[in-house]
């Protein structure tokens, strides 16, 4: 493709990286990714896909803007508060790069929606505050053969992977087989969140989802990096695929989302990825 004088001076400092260039920029330009979840995460994360110019970035998040969100949630502002948070991400998005399409979805996410939103876009991101819709989405993207990159945070810690079992990576349930007890892990606005971290783990996020639309560097497929913000500290630990996985596996019983309609899910992601271990 051209590029137009205004693209040009855009994405200058992208197109002179020799693992980017015009062809990469092309790449990041035609690429779709959907974000599940506006908030501490999905802030850092939309935000720096919108400057990157990926082409089109859909937002699902049925909550509004509290005044509470404001000490984590970059992509919200004062004056918006009350407002549907993906109506407020998107013009935060659309400030740093009106050239980007914003796909707002404010909705609850469900097993009735999930597959087609998911089918929808290229990569898929994880920004959930709540274990039924991480396990939704998880076991959606799976099923459409979607590459999910899930990040989450709690207190003073952040956790990140990208899950590719299509291309024969682990799957979300190779980590955690199935969620946790109700009360056993404490949600964010339970045990509290540092707000740096949000925008560190949100802004590793985004690095991966756009190393996966160029093809560069080492992805965190079968890897799982953990940061310590106390401690200053970074580690990463192998995943490997789960040949018992009821999702992936060879013998996996897990072949839609049926199971899902039991479960009442909580807000769809509207705040923080709260679960870390």
């Amino acid at each position: 493709m051209d590029f137009s004088e205004e693209e040009i001076q855009r994405y200058a400092r992208h197109i002179l990286l020799p693992e980017v260039g015009g062809t990469g920029q092309e790449a990041l330009l035609g690429a779709s990714v959907l974000i599940v979840g506006a908030g501490g995460l999905g802030s850092p994360l939309a935000l720096y896909l919108a400057a990157a110019g990926v082409g089109r970035i859909g937002l699902v998040d049925d909550d509004v803007v509290d005044l509470s969100n404001l000490q984590r949630q970059i992509a919200h502002v004062t004056a918006r508060v009350g407002h549907a948070k993906v109506e407020s991400a998107a013009a935060a998005m659309r400030a740093i790069n009106p050239g980007v399409r914003v796909d707002c979805h404010n909705i609850r996410l469900g097993p009735d929606n999930v597959r087609e939103l998911v089918r929808a876009y290229d990569i898929v991101c994880d920004g959930c505050d709540n274990f039924a819709t991480r396990y939704l989405l998880a076991d959606a993207c799976a099923l459409e053969r979607r590459t999910l990159v899930s990040a989450a945070v709690l207190r003073f810690e952040g956790q990140l992977s990208t899950f590719r079992p299509h291309e024969g990576g682990p799957c979300y349930r190779c980590l955690y087989p199935s969620a946790p007890p109700a009360g056993m892990v404490p949600s964010c606005a339970e045990a509290g969140v540092f707000g740096a971290v949000t925008g560190v783990m949100g802004t590793l996020q985004a690095t991966e989802v756009l190393k996966e639309i160029l093809g560069i560097g080492e992805g965190l497929s079968g890897r799982l990096l953990i940061w310590d913000a106390l401690a200053m500290r970074f580690h990463t630990i192998t995943l490997p695929a789960d040949p018992d996985c009821r999702l992936c596996g060879p013998h996996a019983t897990i072949r839609d989302l049926s199971a899902h309609r039991a479960h009442t899910h909580g807000p769809a992601c509207a705040h923080d990825a709260g679960g870390v271990s």
